[in-house]
């Protein structure tokens, strides 16, 4: 359970190898038994690798930029066919308070844990911006998601991730051909729908814009199918994703296609998450501004 008066910590609070740890934990690549061994290690014992485990785990108190009640938005949850996929998808759609006209959408890709609390702010941010945002939930064939990060991982890992990448493909259909929208629609995703943002990018010539934050890179040899231009964002501290960007860099250089990338100094992977201790305000309000800054010059006009 989460708890409303949970300190709110920082990246400064934990050594630099417990949120490596963290970060192999949360993206299954060690259990949490392996994490509590190796935090023990660096921590001096079991109890105090346990309280750092709990310390980093998400409050999902802490996602309120944009209150569910706020009068520049309107809020939703859709259905949407997706045929290629998996036959019916459920998302959390918002659209800017008294919009006369149709307006450009922003799809909302989510980290490998579905659709949470800080997933739907950021939907409702994109909305406040004067967006059409739509935020899938990937886990809607396993019936959602369950209201906590760990049953959410636990169950995105169970999902096949081709019928996934057709789920995400769909909604971007959904949100292109809806009378909401202008039929310009930019895509951004954070780690795994980072990833998925590259994907798209690879995938959807009609796609307007993509922002991948600190998400891996597609396979170089579909680099130059890419018609979307590109924002990248990576965080300085996030060794795993940023090796394969250098390669990937290149790629996007030797096939001429238009991208900017932004790498922020001293900060972790997640650190756009203000539901973590991972999060880092002034990188991720900077990338924020510049992300919103992107999708109005690409997307709109």
């Amino acid at each position: 359970m989460e708890s409303p008066n949970k300190k709110r910590r920082s990246a400064k609070d934990f050594p630099q190898e417990i949120l490596k740890l963290f970060d192999g934990y949360v993206h299954g690549f060690t259990s949490r038994r392996d994490f509590i061994e190796g935090a023990a290690r660096v921590l001096g014992g079991g109890a105090a690798a346990v309280a750092a485990l709990d310390a980093l785990q998400p409050e999902y108190a802490w996602a309120a930029q944009v209150a569910e009640d706020d009068e520049r938005i309107r809020q939703e949850y859709v259905h949407y066919p997706s045929p290629d996929g998996s036959g019916e998808m459920r998302g959390y759609m918002v659209v800017p308070e008294g919009a006369a006209e149709p307006l450009p959408a922003v799809l909302v890709i989510h980290e490998n844990r579905g659709l949470n609390p800080y997933i739907e702010d950021v939907v409702r941010r994109f909305g406040a911006a004067g967006f059409v945002a739509l935020g899938p939930d990937a886990l809607t064939p396993l019936g959602g998601y369950p209201g906590n990060d760990d049953e959410g991982r636990t169950m995105q890992q169970q999902l096949d991730r081709d019928v996934m990448m057709e789920d995400w493909v769909a909604a971007f259909r959904f949100l292109r051909d809806h009378d909401a929208t202008t039929g310009r629609v930019g895509a951004v995703g954070f780690c795994y729908g980072g990833g998925v943002v590259n994907q798209l990018a690879v995938r959807l010539p009609d796609l307007g814009a993509g922002v991948p934050f600190y998400g891996s890179a597609p396979d170089l040899a579909d680099v130059p199918r890419i018609q979307a231009p590109l924002m990248i964002q990576l965080a300085g501290l996030d060794e795993r994703v940023n090796a394969g960007y250098p390669e990937y860099e290149a790629a996007l250089e030797a096939a001429g296609k238009t991208f900017t990338i932004h790498t922020y100094e001293g900060v972790n992977h997640g650190f756009h998450n203000d539901t973590t201790p991972r999060y880092d305000d002034e990188a991720a309000m900077l990338a924020q501004e510049r992300t919103i800054a992107f999708f109005n010059e690409t997307l709109r006009g």
